[in-house]
């Protein structure tokens, strides 16, 4: 009976143990891992970038003179040829007091030489027909022989001056007269008055077909010559630049492909890069740190109806596909942490954390491509806090995440 008693006595200590064992084994550590996966894998660089024409035409006065209001507004297209905008003379100056004073005495002095001019004239034509009677007389008396030849070749020549002192006076008539049109249009003509409408004026014709981009005067008013007025492009000719960090654009060749995103469309667009810049810029960014740009020129190669609503000077992102593969093994970039001079991960075995040891390649973004120490399938920890050793059970929450 006794022996009895102490058997159960013994098992009753046991389970106890045992369930002290279990109530104050730690539990596992919750952690978020996702699947090693082997597929497509792109290598890129992005930034942030701008459209812009190929080629513009800026449209400008091509003398100073008095612009009229220009209609076209930017959107509207234009055909090669077409007026774009009118130009006219500049309206009479203002005067000032003395200025006016000076015209008016003008006029009175420009009407006293004309009064002048016409007296003289009345004098030279009594004069020429005092002359003409002589000689007609001479004419009659020679027939006669009264007077000889010479007397009356002298009375000749004394017409013949007079005509032409009565021609020239007729014509110091009309300068007398012109001078006081003149005289009398700078103090008739009222201050700042502009051309008559049935004036001619400049028109200026648009040099190619496209579309207004930007209008720079659109209002009536005085122009220099060269000031500019309106800009001219075709939209069909569009590209993005992006500037690139130097470093980043000398793995950029032409060619290359590029995905425009987030450019305001449902899709995002195809492009190739066309050019890269020779020289460089310092740019300033937003956080005060000085920046070496370089500007690369990207072709867009979706067709125009993708992007039809695409304008000039909007914004753009662009990735650059430096290197790509379809089928590569690549992990979140957030698994990976170093051991001295190796890269290890976590790997979820058996309920329990196992640090393995990796040889990465390429990085995009948010991935890692994986050259040895995983398969396709294992699954591995994200984002290893510091509970996280070798050995220790975990409790994962298994996630897919988006290249």
């Amino acid at each position: 009976m006794m022996q009895r008693k102490h058997i159960l006595l013994a098992v009753i200590a046991i389970a106890v143990v045992l369930l002290l064992a279990l109530v104050l084994r730690p539990s596992p550590i919750p952690v978020s891992a996702t699947e090693v996966r082997s597929g497509y894998f792109a290598e890129y660089v992005e930034d942030e970038g701008r459209t812009r024409l190929r080629d513009t035409y800026t449209v400008s006065a091509p003398i100073g003179g008095y612009l009229r209001r220009v209609e076209l507004e930017p959107g509207d297209t234009v055909a090669v040829g077409t007026a774009v905008f009118e130009m006219e003379s500049m309206p009479a100056p203002a005067l000032d007091a003395r200025s006016r004073e000076q015209a008016r005495e003008a006029v009175a002095a420009a009407r006293a030489r004309l009064q002048a001019a016409e007296a003289e004239l009345e004098t030279r034509q009594t004069q020429f027909s005092l002359a003409e009677t002589e000689f007609e007389r001479s004419e009659q008396l020679h027939e006669r022989n009264l007077i000889s030849a010479e007397e009356r070749d002298r009375r000749r020549a004394v017409r013949d001056s007079a005509r032409t002192a009565e021609r020239a006076s007729r014509h110091a008539v009309e300068v007398a007269r012109f001078e006081l049109e003149s005289a009398r249009a700078v103090l008739e003509i009222a201050d700042g008055e502009r051309s008559p409408s049935d004036q001619p004026s400049l028109e200026v014709r648009a040099p190619v077909a496209g579309t207004v981009t930007r209008r720079h005067r659109c209002c009536e008013g005085p122009v220099a010559a060269g000031e500019p007025i309106l800009e001219l492009g075709n939209l069909d000719d569009l590209e993005v630049q992006v500037d690139l960090l130097s470093m980043d654009a000398v793995r950029v060749r032409p060619g290359m492909r590029v995905i425009l995103e987030r450019w305001g469309g449902g899709e995002d667009l195809e492009g190739e890069v066309r050019r890269v810049e020779p020289a460089g810029f310092m740019r300033v960014s937003a956080l005060g740190v000085e920046e070496q740009r370089v500007p690369v020129l990207i072709r867009i190669n979706s067709p125009r109806s993708a992007w039809s609503h695409l304008g000039e000077g909007y914004r753009v992102e662009g990735r650059f596909i430096l290197w790509s593969d379809d089928d590569v093994l690549q992990v979140p970039t957030s698994t990976l942490f170093r051991d001295d001079d190796r890269w290890m991960v976590y790997v979820v075995k058996d309920g329990r954390a196992e640090m393995r040891s990796v040889e990465i390649g390429r990085r995009s973004g948010l991935w890692t491509q994986i050259r040895s120490g995983l398969e396709a399938g294992e699954v591995v920890i994200t984002h290893p806090g510091d509970r996280v050793a070798d050995g220790v059970r975990v409790a994962a929450d298994l996630r897919s995440y988006r290249t």
